[in-house]
């Protein structure tokens, strides 16, 4: 399996694509810059198998209209954050417009649901608190998680904006905990890490 994390848009987001030798390829929270994603794709010459969503803030689902429109394929997102994400409730910043919406969310994502997407085998893990429809995905045949804001490399997602739950992602937090230490976690913004790391170090995955 490869994973290449493209960084997207100001707020630098993470965006993951995701192929194994089929090169058709998953991405994961295409934010902003569809046509730097575009140029990557055809650079490996990959077509897209999937469009997944970790959650519904603006700044992971802005570039998705463009590059739907562009190579039409599924897209999944949490039905907790479909209803606001196209919406002017995910306005985060004055200077940035309502997401555009896709033509259709054909797969609304569930916890415990297995895809298979490009010869690859993935699972949905919801974890909610830093928005109500959170999820990570868990590449457990290839030891890879893609947490989106969920966690990060010594920190954890923010829950101050509308809909977000710090009791709630501790909740998820925990769960995350329980994963395999060696597991590979690939956050929506800065580096990866592994789940063992972040137990030993990160004061929000503690006791």
């Amino acid at each position: 399996m490869n994973i290449e994390t493209i960084v997207v848009g100001e707020y630098q987001v993470n965006c993951s694509v995701v192929w194994g030798e089929a090169n058709r390829a998953i991405i994961i929270d295409p934010g902003f810059d569809a046509s730097l994603i575009l140029d990557f794709l055809e650079e490996h010459e990959l077509e897209v198998a999937a469009y997944m969503l970790t959650h519904g803030h603006m700044d992971h689902v802005s570039g998705l209209a463009d590059l739907y429109e562009a190579k039409p394929a599924p897209v999944g997102l949490h039905p907790e954050d479909a209803s606001w994400a196209f919406t002017e409730l995910n306005r985060i910043s004055p200077f940035y417009p309502i997401p555009k919406a896709p033509e259709k969310i054909e797969r609304s994502l569930e916890d415990g649901q297995v895809w298979e997407d490009g010869g690859l085998k993935y699972r949905v893990i919801t974890t909610p608190g830093h928005t109500p429809g959170g999820v990570c995905f868990h590449f457990y045949d290839d030891n890879a998680l893609i947490v989106g804001d969920t966690l990060f490399a010594g920190s954890a997602g923010r829950t101050d904006l509308p809909g977000g739950n710090s009791r709630t992602l501790k909740n998820s937090l925990d769960r995350l905990s329980k994963l395999n230490d060696e597991l590979r976690v690939y956050p929506g913004h800065g580096p990866s890490t592994t789940i063992g790391h972040e137990k030993r170090t990160n004061f929000f995955m503690q006791g």
